[in-house]
């Protein structure tokens, strides 16, 4: 499961760093950079929730071990 979640954080951050190139600056919310936007929006909630399920793991595993 670890692995799974590196692998999944990996495909995240690339996605967020290919789609944060294709943004124009100039007109955010204009064309093809609205979907960059979104893309962006998109790839930061899979990581936020990919390193709190890491974190929840890691609970369960100091829970379970301490009983």
């Amino acid at each position: 499961m670890k692995t799974l979640i590196y692998i999944f954080l990996a495909l995240a951050t690339g996605l967020l760093v290919f789609n944060v190139f294709h943004i124009d600056f100039d007109m955010p919310l204009e064309g093809d950079s609205f979907a960059a936007v979104v893309g962006v929006g998109a790839s930061l909630c899979a990581v936020i929730l990919l390193v709190i399920l890491q974190v929840a793991l890691k609970i369960q595993k100091k829970v379970k071990n301490q009983s």
